[in-house]
């Protein structure tokens, strides 16, 4: 349970100094959030077309999740920005209240224009919590520990996952679809509350700003290393040409300088990475139907992969702090292509499942190892934003992989080819990483 230590009489009134050990479990459940949006609409999408007084197709389910994930996109490449600009705590909660408030509302309407609207804008907020809870998480984790915290803060969206196919298939049955988005905002009630009361500022933003007497008591409070993060902005900073003219720029930072190569191949690389975690949560069933497993164990295999995806985020952090998050990345996005590739061999039941397990350690983990590449590689004033950008752009990967996966399944092509397209994806992702650099002296 964090800690209850209170703050210093010295420090400035507006800043949040209280327990150590708030940072990190807030964040996580913020990404739970986008772990249960991935997952939610694929869950209760049969329910839903199933339903005569709502009137949904296949076709317009399509629609619905495209204009969701378009919401992602904004928010993300938006709030990554407004972010560095206006700070992570009060964009975090701005996040977090927006998507809460508009699901809660997707449970009480029985139109399907009306359905996908909340769901874009729901998309916008939830677009937001990605971005700027890594920046956070990542910043409070101090030297060395980037790729562990990023990984480990990313167990959160797959938990959601896990959790929101399991309660889908309890509450689904037992009660109807519209329950599942009611569901989805209840963690907002308390959630909210808490980050108001408890989650600080960071100290990378503050210093950003100038403002280096509060970011120093942020990070003595918080148990940071002050001089250590003002000489890592300082080799980050100076990696991009004119420097100080070059940071009032904002956004334009990142693609000047040595920035430029990494932004470029990092969002062709979270791209494809993006394809494939929302290619699979969305079709992956489907395509286990088509290869004529029951539904039952069509949805099992959906909860294994995610369940393996977060055993695989807790090795991938740590292996991506001994050898970097690039070169991590770059094993993982190959191992991935490898075992789904294999995923279309015929094998006894346990057998698949145990394919399907080692494989989401390898696919979901790929994608977060591209964030945690982001957060050691920007420096502080640019850091939200790359990560928002890679975030952005990695939402149309997002929403090509239910159109392939759809595709595929139309065409009657989703087993075997479905596994061979998603599997080419992983390899080109794995390509681009490696045209990549790394800039932190820490990490080279």
């Amino acid at each position: 349970m964090p800690g209850n230590t209170t703050a210093p009489q010295s420090a400035s009134n507006h800043l949040i100094l209280k327990g150590r050990g708030w940072v990190a479990p807030l964040c996580w459940i913020a990404v739970l959030l986008d772990g249960f949006d991935a997952v939610v609409l694929g869950a209760v999408m049969p329910s839903m077309i199933e339903d005569p007084e709502f009137g949904l197709t296949a076709g317009s389910g399509t629609v619905v999740a495209t204009v969701g994930l378009v919401g992602m996109m904004i928010g993300a490449l938006g709030m990554g920005w407004a972010t560095d600009k206006f700070g992570r705590r009060k964009l975090l909660i701005g996040a977090v209240v927006l998507f809460s408030v508009f699901t809660l509302a997707m449970a009480f309407v029985d139109s399907i224009f009306l359905f996908g609207l909340l769901r874009f804008l729901a998309g916008v907020g939830l677009g937001g919590c990605l971005p700027t809870g890594i920046s956070m998480v990542t910043e409070f984790a101090g030297k060395g520990r980037t790729g562990k915290s990023t990984t480990l803060m990313m167990t959160g969206y797959h938990v959601g996952a896990v959790v929101t196919a399991a309660l889908a298939i309890v509450v689904v049955q037992n009660l109807n679809w519209h329950a599942m988005f009611i569901i989805g905002a209840l963690p907002s009630l308390i959630l909210v509350p808490l980050m108001y009361l408890y989650l600080p500022e960071s100290p990378d933003y503050l210093l950003s700003k100038g403002r280096v007497q509060e970011a120093k008591t942020v990070s003595e409070h918080y148990g940071l290393d002050f001089s250590e993060q003002a000489h890592h902005e300082q080799v980050l900073t100076e990696a991009a040409p004119e420097s100080a003219e070059a940071a009032r720029k904002g956004p334009s930072l990142v693609l000047q300088g040595q920035f430029r190569r990494n932004t470029i191949f990092v969002w062709i690389a979270s791209f494809m990475g993006l394809l494939l975690v929302y290619g699979l949560n969305t079709w992956l069933p489907q395509i286990m139907r088509a290869a004529d497993y029951d539904l039952g164990n069509a949805l099992g295999f959906l909860l294994i992969l995610n369940i393996g995806a977060v055993v695989g985020l807790m090795i991938a952090g740590r292996v991506a702090d001994r050898i970097t998050p690039r070169n991590a990345g770059i094993i993982w996005f190959i191992g991935a292509g490898v075992l789904l590739a294999a995923l279309a061999i015929k094998l006894p039941l346990l057998g698949i499942y145990v394919m399907v397990f080692v494989t989401g350690c390898f696919v979901f983990s790929a994608q977060v190892l591209v964030y945690a590449f982001c957060a050691a590689n920007y420096p502080a004033n640019v850091r939200a934003t790359a990560l928002g950008m890679s975030a952005g752009v990695g939402r149309l990967g997002a929403i090509s992989g239910p159109t392939l996966g759809g595709a595929m399944l139309a065409a009657g092509l989703a087993y075997p080819w479905g596994f061979f397209g998603f599997a080419l994806a992983a390899l080109l992702g794995g390509g681009a990483l490696t045209a990549t650099k790394t800039l932190r002296q820490e990490e080279s």
